[in-house]
């Protein structure tokens, strides 16, 4: 399972403040879980973002976002963003806000 590191890093730095993040190794990368509920994670040099289905139509229209397609069909409210998309640490924390907006709204597990 081959995952780029130093996104990771940069994923838990602004993961920082959140409290109780996990990390689990999941769909081929790693993931980070806020509540017991996956957040984001990287998938070889992709930001894995869940995003839930009410933004997926509206974040799929982003440059360098594309549909989660881990099992070979895309899971809805799951997207990738390409390496591009995140280059900047401000746009990294854009999309970082996303999925943790996301896993707050879920119940804790």
């Amino acid at each position: 399972m081959a995952y780029d590191e130093g996104l990771a890093q940069r994923i838990r730095e602004m993961l920082a403040e959140q409290h109780a993040v996990i990390e689990k190794r999941m769909f081929g990368g790693l993931a980070f879980m806020l509540q017991g509920n996956m957040c984001c994670g990287v998938n070889r040099e992709q930001l894995m973002l869940r995003i839930g289905p009410a933004a997926y139509d509206e974040v799929l229209r982003q440059p360098h976002a594309r549909p989660m397609d881990f099992t070979g069909k895309p899971l809805k409210g799951f997207v990738y963003v390409e390496p591009p998309g995140f280059e900047a640490d401000e746009d990294l924390a854009s999309w970082i806000q996303l999925s943790v907006d996301f896993a707050l709204s879920l119940p804790p597990k």
